[in-house]
């Protein structure tokens, strides 16, 4: 009996060692259940040819097409010493031209004579202005003519095109396939049959046979709609688990005390809360007042009144007794958030200080480069519960900072922070401290479903009343210079009303980032990326001289950023060339333009963000997206859909349609990306939120899954040590 290999038998037994090294090495495929798992990109059928007229987006691409010869010569040269043979293929949409030198051209000569149809693998070159591929593999199509019947239904197949490497190319992973694919009989399914007859999914062992070696292509969409739903639901049953563990630990309630700070501080207020912070609210003071630690992230629009809210929270948790920290990702973030905060408080920011409310509280600020006495003072506050609010950077989570008792941990801009900080910080409560992450980076509901999974989520999407409009228009710099003269003059404009601007670049400058410089001209773009430091030069001698003109980069001093800081939130400093470091969190609402320069090198997300600083007064804001890039460029069409729409949520969809998924959720899907072959987190919106509700239900009767030992199995295999940090938001 033919030996059929165990699922989780290494490649070498079955495939031989060199064939499983490059396996492993190049597609990270090591046993028989990874291969059954490494699924085909596409299809060809014989009687359809694969269009030849798309490898021109492909250049320096490994391809494989289907096609049939169209002619083949061979040339001489070097006076008859060197032999060339040229071969043209044709797919009926175009041609292609394939080269072969030296002794490696007599067989392929006698193989592809005109007629013969195979697929072909390659690398694309361009050679005198015309696509070929040199040395390309191949293998020729139903050529056994002594077989009919084998020919016939060779004729008759869908031809599995692998995601495949320089070293092996799709055919010979098919034929890998072949060999394990005895083994699919024994993969454990992971559905409860209930679920899986319910929705009329194929079983397994079925799906997997149909979408290596389909028969049609009903037997590819079976197989597709059954192995999406594997994804979706594994991944959703470890998110729910995770939820219900969550609930069953013990948390203090924390309520706000009528005549407390809270209603001290509301009745401050000198606006109304729109009806969006108020929904949100109540969902965070019912979480806070259970015995189980609340997991909320808290998804607002650039300028919704995130700050405000997240702010309330941390005035019921002090009225409770308890302490609330606030985590920022940056030093700027931080202090620019102490600032805000102190303000809005008032006297309330000053308890036990001459002056200060009796009801107030102390709010300190704790980062890395502040001055010992500073420190020492802070964190005497803190573990003497004399500090109600605390804000810092990553220097909160060092062991020396002890709290008096934490209740509740904000995260600002939650993808900028790994599992271990996080829980680093949420471990200096007595107990699990309840937690509100908040992003200014609208996320799409299926990538919140996906990635934020474990958090219940609430969405602010309504702006505060007085927020102005914000235009944005396309600034094309090197079609239209005189288009970029006049942002300048639009610059000055603004300042003479009294108004300040930014002005963004995606390099500093200084000298240390030449490796930009340097990148940017190996890969053969005509100049580097702008600069900061050479732009605020520009600036000040030209289009905006006799104007106050500063710069603000990660690079600089701590006490120096802060210092351009308050001077520009005082207003001093009319003009501040940055980098992203403005990205997130700042607030001065007399800034009413801000020109991007190299707009191009920055996504969609970073684009809207940055834009989300301006028009944050009554006056209404301008924004400028600065490029050389032409119009018919991807990049152009790219700023042009942030020009046409402020809906972030639009816009992060635009994003992720446009880029890989592994792209846009970054490091947040690092340790799932690997698991999520099949799934399209915005295609596939449908099946992950039915997935999400069969998952919770599943959990919420069985939470140790005792009664589905293959969903139990399945879920081993997906949290291995490196996912189960990305389900702590790695």
């Amino acid at each position: 009996m033919e030996h059929v290999p165990a699922l989780d038998e290494d490649l070498k037994k079955t495939l031989g060692p060199a064939t499983a090294k490059v396996l492993a090495e190049q597609l990270g495929l090591h046993t028989a259940l990874d291969l059954l798992h490494h699924y085909p990109r596409r299809y060809a059928e014989r009687g359809e040819l694969t269009s030849l007229t798309e490898l021109a987006d492909q250049i320096d691409e490994h391809v494989t097409v289907v096609a049939q010869v169209a002619d083949a010569r061979i040339l001489t040269f070097n006076g008859g010493r060197g032999k060339r043979l040229e071969v043209t293929i044709t797919d009926g949409s175009g041609r292609l031209q394939l080269v072969f030198f030296g002794a490696g051209v007599h067989k392929p000569h006698k193989d592809l004579l005109p007629g013969t149809r195979a697929m072909f693998a390659g690398k694309v070159g361009m050679f005198n202005r015309k696509l070929q591929l040199s040395h390309p593999a191949y293998e020729p199509l139903g050529q056994d003519a002594s077989d009919r019947d084998a020919a016939t239904a060779f004729a008759n197949q869908l031809i599995p095109i692998y995601p495949a490497c320089a070293k092996l190319e799709s055919w010979k992973i098919a034929k890998c396939v072949d060999a394990v694919l005895p083994s699919a009989q024994d993969a454990v399914d992971p559905l409860p049959a209930a679920l899986r007859e319910g929705r009329g999914l194929v079983p397994l062992t079925e799906a997997l046979l149909k979408i290596h070696r389909p028969g049609t292509k009903a037997d590819i969409e079976d197989a597709r709609q059954r192995l999406k739903w594997d994804e979706a639901f594994v991944l959703q049953v470890a998110l729910a688990r995770r939820r219900h563990a969550d609930s069953q630990l013990p948390a203090v309630p924390r309520r706000p005390v009528p005549g407390g700070l809270l209603d001290s501080f509301d009745a401050k207020l000198p606006f109304t809360l729109t009806q969006g912070q108020q929904t949100v609210s109540k969902e965070i003071f019912d979480d806070l007042a259970t015995e189980h630690p609340m997991h909320r992230l808290l998804q607002g629009e650039v300028g919704s009144g995130k700050t405000m809210v997240a702010l309330r929270a941390m005035l019921a948790v002090v009225d409770s007794g308890g302490q609330a920290a606030m985590l920022a990702p940056t030093e700027v973030l931080a202090q620019q958030h102490h600032r805000s905060i102190t303000e809005m408080m008032g006297e309330l920011a000053e308890g036990g200080m001459l002056g200060g409310s009796d009801q107030g509280t102390k709010v300190v600020l704790l980062t890395g480069s502040m001055g010992m006495p500073a420190r020492r003072q802070a964190l005497l506050d803190l573990v003497t519960g004399e500090a109600g609010i605390v804000i810092g950077t990553h220097a909160l989570i060092e062991d020396k900072v002890q709290f008096h008792d934490l209740g509740l941990v904000v995260v600002d801009e939650q993808h900028r922070f790994g599992v271990e900080q996080r829980d680093a910080l949420r471990s200096k409560g007595k107990q699990p401290p309840h937690l509100l992450v908040m992003t200014a980076t609208p996320i799409p509901r299926t990538v919140a479903m996906t990635v934020f999974g474990d958090l219940e989520t609430s969405v602010l999407d309504q702006l505060p009343a007085g927020r102005s409009p914000i235009a944005t228009h396309v600034v094309p710099s090197k079609d239209k210079p005189h288009f970029l003269a006049r942002a300048w003059e639009r610059v000055r404009e603004e300042v003479e009303k009294g108004h300040q601007a930014y002005v963004v670049c995606p390099r500093i400058g200084d000298g240390e980032d030449d490796s930009k410089k340097k990148s940017a001209e190996d890969d053969g773009d005509k100049r580097p990326p702008l600069a900061v430091v050479e732009i605020a030069e520009q600036l000040t001698r030209g289009p905006l001289a006799g104007t106050s003109v500063e710069v603000l980069h990660g690079r600089m001093d701590p006490a120096d950023k802060d210092d351009v800081m308050r001077r520009f939130a005082a207003g001093e400093v009319k003009v501040l060339v940055a980098t992203t470091v403005i990205e997130v969190g700042v607030n001065v609402p007399n800034s009413t333009v801000m020109v991007i320069m190299d707009a191009d090198r920055f996504g969609v997300s970073q684009l809207h963000q940055l834009r989300g600083r301006v028009g944050r007064g009554s006056a209404p804001g301008l924004c400028l997206l600065v490029s050389e890039m032409h119009e018919a460029s991807p990049a152009r069409a790219r700023l042009a859909a942030v020009a046409a729409t402020l809906d972030g949520f639009e816009l992060s969809r635009i994003d992720l349609e446009q880029r890989r998924e592994g792209d846009v959720l970054g490091q947040a899907q690092s340790g799932v990306r690997s698991s999520l072959r099949m799934l399209a987190v915005i295609e596939d919106e449908e099946v992950i939120a039915e997935a999400r509700e069969e998952a919770t239900r599943v959990v919420a009767e069985d939470p140790a899954l005792e009664d589905l030992p293959g969903l139990r199995t399945a879920l081993d295999a997906l949290l291995d040590t490196e996912r189960e940090q990305y389900l702590e938001k790695g």
